[in-house]
């Protein structure tokens, strides 16, 4: 049995209590809504991990993506970016890996990584076709599924699928006349594949084939959004708002056979449509938990698109998102190293946290409560200890001199809370 069918049947497993402990839920609550589909348990049924909850009354969680490219393959720096996006709270891992030994790199991950692992089999599939001196437009459908059955095999715990980029939504992508296309390279890889041989998209026209191999493993599917806008000038449009109606369809499908489904986002989109976004989502797919790239709510922020991700994530989840794709300041100029790694984690689960208290989440304020008590007692250790950064606010205290770490060296000896506290009495 799958989970969902699990739940569907009422058996309340020990993931569901472990769930449900760590949300603050009952494991009824959880079991309920594993069987409407509004809360995903993520993890493949080969791996030993513990199941990653996702959708209505959960916690927001954070992914990182990592990954190799042409410009830089090497396993040990993906590691240690893997490393350091768990140290610093990331609740998943995207494997996004374009170059080098691919199955070697998701064997590797698999076995050090403790939390949930996604790929996009499409890129896989492109570097095959191209290591075979073949064009990825020349893949068949067998070829695309013999490479997701090969990543469900290896133990991967979700994957993203374009599966509603099909002829209709590439039709209208033609007549939308965007400014920046599409930025979802899986997207635009299946859409260019349907425009080249006037052919259905084989994860749409075969959808139950794919659905029957996730289902043996337990595998969620995390439904990708092909026609994602790279641009303000592009959100909400018709192709965008025409693929979540499809989308919600096949939500549906994944839901009546049993799979773990849950659905992916717009990128960037200005601030004053985000909210709009997520409702427009939940609404076309039935409440199915939405996972989100940022969004980012301006085009001018290289170099600190960490920032400009995180106030788009902060109002998605507060709206409705459930699941935050981290942005690092190196988006749109490189790949990303350690230390952006550690910065996109930490802006998203900052975003993340601050919507969870937006949305009345229980036991979240009650974190700013208590690092408020250790501020109002000067309890610089506590405090730093309560950070979401304990390491920088320790770096930071630590620079002053001796003589100054007593009181904040910003108020030295107009200090406001000592003043406070001889008002107060």
């Amino acid at each position: 049995m799958t989970r969902v069918e699990q739940a569907k049947a009422g058996i309340i497993t020990e993931e569901m209590k472990i769930a449900a402990a760590k949300e603050g839920l009952t494991a009824e609550q959880v079991c309920a809504a594993m069987a409407d589909g509004s809360i995903v348990l993520v993890k493949n049924r080969l791996r030993n991990i513990e199941a990653l909850p996702i959708g209505s009354n959960t916690h927001i969680k954070i992914n990182a993506n990592i990954g190799t490219s042409s410009s830089l393959s090497d396993i040990n720096e993906e590691l240690k970016k893997m490393e350091v996006a768990v140290k610093h709270g990331a609740h998943a891992i995207m494997d996004l890996s374009t170059a080098g030994d691919l199955a070697g790199i998701r064997a590797a991950l698999l076995e050090k990584c403790p939390v949930a692992i996604g790929t996009v089999p499409l890129y896989e599939m492109a570097v095959i076709a191209r290591q075979n001196q073949k064009s990825v437009l020349e893949l068949t459908a067998d070829d695309m599924f013999d490479v997701i059955e090969n990543h469900c095999k290896q133990g991967v715990d979700f994957l993203t699928l374009h599966c509603g980029v099909n002829k209709q939504s590439v039709a209208r992508f033609k007549e939308v006349g965007r400014l920046a296309g599409a930025t979802s390279r899986g997207g635009t890889i299946i859409m260019e594949w349907i425009h080249h041989n006037d052919k259905e998209n084989p994860l749409y026209e075969q959808y139950d084939r794919l659905l029957d191999m996730c289902a043996e493993y337990d595998v969620a599917v995390s439904l990708g959004d092909g026609f994602r806008p790279g641009a303000l000038y592009d959100a909400t449009d018709r192709v965008q708002i025409e693929e979540l109606i499809i989308l919600g369809d096949l939500v549906k499908r994944a839901r009546a056979r049993s799979v773990g489904v849950f659905v992916e986002g717009p990128g960037h989109v200005p601030l004053h449509q985000v909210a709009a976004n997520m409702q427009i989502q939940k609404t076309l797919c039935n409440n199915a938990p939405f996972y989100v790239l940022g969004p980012l709510v301006t085009d001018i922020s290289p170099g600190y698109d960490h920032i400009t991700a995180a106030i788009g994530g902060a109002v998605a989840g507060m709206a409705g998102a459930d699941f935050l794709c981290y942005v690092t300041p190196a988006e749109h100029l490189r790949l990303p190293s350690l230390e952006d790694v550690r910065e996109g984690v930490i802006a998203s689960r900052i975003a993340g946290h601050a919507a969870d208290i937006a949305r009345g989440k229980k036991g979240a304020i009650e974190k700013d409560h208590e690092i408020s008590r250790a501020k109002i007692a000067l309890d610089w250790d506590k405090m730093i200890s309560l950070c979401v950064d304990p390491e920088k606010a320790r770096q930071y205290r630590d620079s002053l001199p001796p003589a100054d770490q007593a009181l904040c060296s910003m108020c030295g000896e107009f200090c406001a809370i000592k003043r406070s506290k001889s008002v107060q009495g």
